[in-house]
């Protein structure tokens, strides 16, 4: 059975860690994004104050599968 995919690009940010950022991301695209299949990390990249970490930002690329017709 074939199967074809979409991606869509998506960004999550969190003061709490890179992991966060990503979990951020994914639990929103779940509601409303259906057959979520995989992701990948497309950039990593944070803010800063006063010299110290403020805010990291990961943009991903999320895999899901169509429907079929």
């Amino acid at each position: 059975m074939s199967k074809v995919y979409k991606k869509v690009e998506l960004v999550g940010s969190s003061a709490e860690s890179l992991e966060d950022a990503i979990k951020v991301a994914l639990a929103r695209a779940r509601k409303t994004l259906r057959n979520m299949d995989w992701f990948e990390v497309k950039e990593i990249r944070g803010s800063l104050t006063d010299g110290y970490v403020n805010t990291y930002q990961v943009t991903l690329l999320v895999g899901f599968r169509l429907e079929e017709e």
